[in-house]
C-alpha cells in the first residue's frame, strides 16, 4: 500500500499518468475531477461554490482504500499548499508510504496546443480554456515533489520512473 498524490495545473498529463500507473500497480485511480462532476450532478454544489468537497470525499475514499491495504494514485490539481499539506496527515495515519508528484509541461506551446484540444472524458465536465489554465492560482510547493516533465519525458519513461520510485518506496 502506498498513497501516490499527483499535482499540477490541467493539461500536464496528470490523469494520463496516474491511470497509466494505477493501471499498472492495480491500484485505485482517485480522479478529483470525476469526484468533484459526480457531486455537481447529484445537485450538491454549482461550479463556482464546490469548495473543498471534492478533496475531502477522495480523503475519505482515500483511507478506507489504504485501510485495506489498496495502492491509491490521487489525480488532482492540488494547486494550494494547504491542499497538499492534507494528504501527508491522511498517508501517516494509515501508515502508507507518499509519494507526491508534481506534472509540468515546461513546453508552454505543447501545454497551450494540449489544453486548446482536448476533449473531456467525463460527462458534463466542462474544461478549462488556455485562459482558465494560466490564470490558475497554483502556489509554489514548500517540498520537493518528484518532478514529471511531459514535454521531456514519454509517458511510457515516466511511468517507468514512477514504478522505480514506488517500489524505491517499500511499498507495502
Amino acid at each position: 500500500m502506498a498513497l501516490i498524490v499527483f499535482s499540477g495545473l490541467p493539461g500536464v498529463g496528470k490523469t494520463t499518468l496516474a491511470r497509466a500507473l494505477a493501471q499498472a500497480e492495480g491500484g485505485v485511480h482517485l480522479r478529483i475531477d470525476s469526484i468533484e462532476q459526480a457531486i455537481r450532478d447529484g445537485g450538491g454544489a454549482s461550479d463556482g461554490d464546490i469548495g473543498p468537497i471534492g478533496y475531502l470525499v477522495a480523503h475519505a475514499v482515500a483511507r478506507d482504500a489504504l485501510a485495506v491495504g489498496r495502492l491509491v494514485v490521487a489525480d488532482c490539481v492540488n494547486p494550494l499548499a494547504l491542499t497538499r499539506e492534507a494528504w501527508r496527515p491522511l498517508a501517516a495515519s494509515c501508515d502508507a508510504p507518499l509519494l507526491e508528484v508534481e506534472t509540468i509541461c515546461s513546453d508552454l506551446a505543447e501545454h497551450r496546443r494540449r489544453v486548446e484540444t482536448r476533449q473531456s472524458d467525463i460527462p458534463g465536465l466542462a474544461l478549462p480554456d488556455w485562459a482558465a489554465t494560466q490564470a490558475r492560482r497554483y502556489e509554489p510547493w514548500d517540498s520537493a515533489p518528484l518532478v514529471i516533465d511531459s514535454a521531456r519525458l514519454t509517458p511510457q519513461a515516466a511511468l517507468d520512473i514512477l514504478r522505480r520510485r514506488l517500489r524505491a518506496l517499500g511499498r507495502r
